[in-house]
């Protein structure tokens, strides 16, 4: 999907929330690849709105490795911990429809609730499904709540009310590594309520990562298999936002010699340790099936 000028716009956004790995490295070459090959542009956005685990040295360190790699990136990054105010809009525009409620619960308290159900459902990260328990809190209830508890909310999307309003099949175009575009359905639903805004920061994930495409102009949106079951919930918030849709690539994860995917939570290897053992960006790039940087 080309912006006004007919041009492609690409992004790579990784989170400063430990040191990039090969993993990293090949979604990045990818965005990269199919940004040169379309004539289009490629952004590089620092999504950072986990600010308890998010650090200024893991953010220096994805500008050293990306620059290292030999990754070019148009114009300047963007921060999410800058736009907080464009999230809480969003999510303000739903709010207003009636489309989101506080929720009051701790994750704790989630998981006690969810224990006492029996075979409770989880959501494709494997946390339990919200089970509802603020969701009919009357107004007064709520503001009482508040007072009482000394408990900042988090604003939950009525997942029932939000289908209902979209009024549609959420559904996306994903392009295959050979370029062949196919319709794919999505199931916004097994995501439950899920929480627009956390008590400690005024956006979630899936609402500022749908704000900043649409914001940023992106029309390709290129990410690991692991982001493939977000993509349904991502595409409800655009139509009912009244945003754009991008297209979609998910490819495949880069494994370790085990089959495990690589992550940070693993303690993967980065990139600044392949360097530091003598790896070039040249011996990265070919590992990972991409050319040398021109």
């Amino acid at each position: 999907m080309p912006d006004s000028v007919g041009q492609r716009v690409f992004r790579f956004a990784p989170s400063p929330n430990g040191y990039l790995h090969l993993g990293h490295a090949y979604s990045a070459l990818m965005n990269e690849k199919l940004a040169r090959e379309s004539g289009g542009r490629l952004l590089l956005r620092i999504e950072d709105i986990d600010v308890g685990r998010c650090r200024p040295e893991y953010e220096a360190a994805i500008f050293e490795d990306l620059d290292w790699l030999g990754v070019r990136f148009d114009g300047e990054a963007r921060r999410q911990s800058d736009h907080f105010s464009d999230y809480a809009l969003a999510v303000e525009r739903l709010d207003a429809r009636g489309l989101v409620y506080p929720c009051f619960c701790t994750r704790a308290e989630i998981v006690r609730a969810a224990a006492e159900r029996f075979e409770w459902p989880r959501d494709p990260d494997g946390a339990p499904v919200y089970p509802g328990t603020c969701k009919h809190l009357r107004g007064d209830e709520t503001a009482l709540r508040a007072r009482g508890a000394g408990r900042y909310a988090a604003q939950r999307l009525d997942m029932n009310e939000a289908l209902a309003e979209a009024g549609q099949r959420i559904g996306w175009r994903e392009y295959g590594e050979t370029g062949a575009a196919r319709d794919v359905s999505g199931e916004p639903n097994i995501w439950g309520d899920v929480a627009l805004a956390r008590k400690d920061v005024p956006a979630s994930y899936h609402i500022a990562v749908v704000v900043d495409d649409a914001l940023q102009g992106v029309t390709d949106v290129v990410r690991g298999t692991d982001l493939l079951a977000a993509t349904s919930l991502h595409r409800l918030l655009q139509i009912l936002l009244g945003l754009p849709a991008p297209d979609y690539h998910h490819h495949d994860l880069v494994r370790d010699a085990e089959g495990a995917k690589m992550s940070k939570s693993a303690l993967s290897k980065p990139l600044r340790d392949l360097r530091a053992g003598g790896a070039t960006p040249e011996t990265v790039r070919r590992r990972l099936g991409f050319g040398v940087a021109s």
